[in-house]
């Protein structure tokens, strides 16, 4: 059912809100600009493939200069959960987004990729030519019909989504341009850009420092490696809560903690168990140490009272 003074959209009802607009949402409301994305080159939510199958029931509203779309959208890794409601408003006037948010979503406090896939989605809608048959968006999305009018889809109908226009990078680098002008440090599409390096203790971590300095050789490395008495204290703050805190785990990566030492100091070989814990890797969680785990408190309580010691 449409909400009351909304009205299902098709392609001209929804008017150009200006090329520049999805750049300029980073000066209206720079919250928004924190995307859950992965993707070095351009967010997997601005691209066709994803927006275009994941968007459904979208409605319109004009007030004045002000043009309210909204619409639902499918998670892509549930697609028969709830859908999210993303809003999306536009001054026609100035060809300017005020805002765009995706309620109900974790992650939509800092803005999430709905949002993002959302904002590209009416983008692409504006620059589509006009045409004599007018197509309906007031339906339901292809994504979430998987399972039910739709048997499966597969990844290669999902990457080869064709829209109307050829893709254009032009929006997402104004963005990106716009990003690094206002020194944005909450903005997870910043964060993986090739030339990003954070102010914050992220700096020491030595992904990023290999990424900073970029040398072959490893004493040309550790020359260039400067870590102070002052960031040492400040790790040492910050980290305090060990396995709690995120940063602990982003700086012990690929480093010989004191954990490791005497076991790194007797390794023979460079393809060992040691050697994949301190690059990042995990030893299987087994049923017997999730046993040991769910045990652990009643076993010290048992040796206590049989030592008689706490």
């Amino acid at each position: 059912m449409e909400r009351p003074g909304t009205s299902g959209a098709s392609t001209p009802v929804i008017e150009r809100p200006g090329t520049s607009g999805a750049s300029t949402l980073v000066m209206e409301r720079p919250g928004t600009s924190e995307a859950s994305t992965s993707a070095t080159e351009r967010p997997v939510s601005s691209r066709p493939s994803y927006g275009d199958d994941a968007v459904s029931y979208v409605q319109l509203k004009r007030e004045g200069s002000l043009c309210t779309v909204k619409a639902k959208l499918c998670p892509e890794h549930k697609v028969h959960a709830k859908l999210y409601l993303v809003t999306l408003i536009v001054d026609e006037e100035d060809e300017v987004v005020k805002s765009v948010q995706c309620h109900g979503c974790v992650a939509s406090q800092g803005g999430c990729k709905h949002a993002v896939a959302f904002l590209m989605w009416v983008h692409r809608r504006s620059e589509e030519p006009s045409c004599t048959s007018v197509e309906c968006y007031w339906r339901k999305s292809k994504l979430s019909g998987v399972g039910t009018t739709i048997k499966y889809i597969t990844s290669k109908q999902l990457s080869n989504g064709k829209p109307s226009l050829p893709s254009n990078n032009g929006v997402f680098t104004k963005f990106i341009e716009e990003g690094k002008k206002r020194k944005l440090s909450d903005c997870e599409v910043l964060k993986y850009q090739a030339d990003y390096f954070p102010d914050t203790l992220e700096r020491l971590s030595m992904h990023k420092l290999v990424q900073k300095c970029k040398e072959k050789s490893c004493d040309t490395f550790f020359e260039k490696v400067e870590l102070t008495n002052e960031d040492i204290i400040k790790v040492e703050e910050a980290t305090r809560e060990q396995h709690k805190s995120s940063l602990w785990y982003e700086l012990r990566y690929s480093r010989v903690t004191a954990s490791r030492a005497f076991e790194f100091s007797r390794c023979k070989t460079t393809d060992s168990t040691l050697i994949s814990l301190i690059m990042g890797g995990k030893i299987p969680d087994t049923w017997a140490m999730k046993h040991g785990r769910m045990l652990e408190n009643e076993v010290r309580q048992t040796v206590s009272s049989i030592l008689r010691k706490k």
